[in-house]
């Protein structure tokens, strides 16, 4: 019998995060703390938008490109906290996720052997998009020294002719690492002056804790070769929805809608519906979770210095990326002793890329309740392998 299954699907490897995931859905009284999914339920006006359009029966097909009145208010959004002023008409589109927007820019840009930049460690889904569209990943392997920003220096090392787009996960998962304007003016100058295209990947925008997140499209040059990849899963508390959307130049999004039409249809109509109400009276709902965000993150870093783990700080995202090389164990060993010794579920650095190899991904996208029970657990895990380690 002829083999049924492509060899590129084959070889790519499943995801290091719910490999942990589903170790914890199988063990009683485990704490997870490895899933980046906001504790919070979606604010109660945005729901009940949502089953208000239900009840009205909007249970039809969109428009492909997503609502019309949507795709305004995103541009609306997107105009007053990045400032880039996009035409909902041509230069929006809203997708089933920030995932399927990251997919879909990668398949409409790519031919095969271009090459892709991907700073790691970075969102899992990079990696494998970019095999999936015959691109090339290129790895940029981020340093903790500078607290895993992208330099210049950096950028230019990996360039080649075949060099064709840059992704810039910023506010980061797993590290919660920031790009400030300074930091992003640079790699501007470098694309441009490369003709390189940039993927920027901004789900965690309102999550950041050191002034305001800005966006690579606003620098000069940069509004024309970059598509900005967003959504209200992380911000809005609203995984379950599914909905993201992209912007950028017409000539890239009419190319991505082809793709979306064939394989998507649109996105759910009644996710779109409580998406409007989320972008026109959620702003509130977003500062009252980024200052619990906050709070749970400086707790996190007090008890790590408590713990002697060191940790650089993070301030975007809901993430911190402590260093684990003192042990002497990998970061999978760590992951798995910590998880079968005190039932606290964390994810190994290595899911984000082999650069992650001795940190540790741990979200605060929990209770503090939570946090701190698996915070003392994690202490005395510490203080054990420092015992064993004498």
């Amino acid at each position: 019998m002829r083999n049924p299954l492509s060899t590129k699907i084959v070889d790519i490897k499943p995801s290091g995060i719910r490999k942990f995931f589903d170790i914890v859905n199988e063990m009683d009284d485990a704490i997870s703390l490895g899933v980046g999914e906001p504790d919070f339920d979606t604010p109660w006006h945005i729901r009940e938008e949502g089953i208000f359009s239900l009840e009205s029966g909007k249970t039809f097909y969109t428009s492909n490109t997503g609502l019309k009145e949507l795709r305004k208010e995103i541009s609306h959004y997107l105009l007053r906290r990045i400032g880039v002023k996009y035409d909902p008409n041509h230069q929006v589109i809203v997708t089933v996720g920030g995932s399927e927007a990251i997919d879909i820019a990668l398949r409409s840009m790519l031919d095969p052997g271009d090459e892709v930049l991907i700073p790691q460690p970075s969102y899992v889904s990079y990696e494998p998009c970019t095999v999936l569209a015959d691109g090339v990943p290129v790895i940029i392997n981020l340093k903790e020294e500078n607290e895993f920003r992208l330099t210049k220096e950096e950028l230019l090392e990996h360039i080649t002719d075949k060099t064709k787009i840059l992704i810039l996960p910023f506010p980061n998962n797993p590290t919660g690492a920031i790009m400030e304007e300074d930091d992003l003016r640079a790699i501007a100058e470098v694309c441009v002056e490369k003709d390189i295209f940039v993927l920027s990947d901004e789900i965690y925008s309102e999550l950041t804790y050191k002034g305001e997140h800005t966006s690579i499209a606003r620098m000069p040059g940069m509004a024309e070769r970059t598509i900005v990849i967003n959504g209200f899963s992380k911000s809005y508390a609203m995984t379950g929805w599914r909905l993201g959307y992209a912007a950028g130049p017409t000539q890239i999004i009419e190319q991505m809608l082809k793709i979306h039409q064939f394989a998507i249809m649109c996105a759910p109509t009644t996710s779109q519906y409580a998406a409007i109400e989320a972008l026109r009276n959620g702003d509130k709902d977003v500062a009252d979770m980024r200052e619990s965000y906050d709070q749970r993150r400086r707790f996190l870093m007090h008890s790590f210095k408590k713990m002697g783990l060191d940790c650089f700080e993070p301030f975007g995202a809901f993430y911190v990326f402590p260093s684990i090389k003192r042990f002497g164990l990998t970061s999978e060993e760590f992951a798995t002793r910590l998880l079968m010794e005190e039932k606290v579920a964390v994810v190994p650095g290595t899911a984000f890329g082999d650069c992650g190899e001795g940190f540790l991904r741990i979200s605060y996208a929990y209770s503090l309740a939570d946090l701190k029970k698996a915070l003392s657990k994690i202490e005395a895990f510490v203080e054990r392998l420092d015992r064993e380690n004498k």
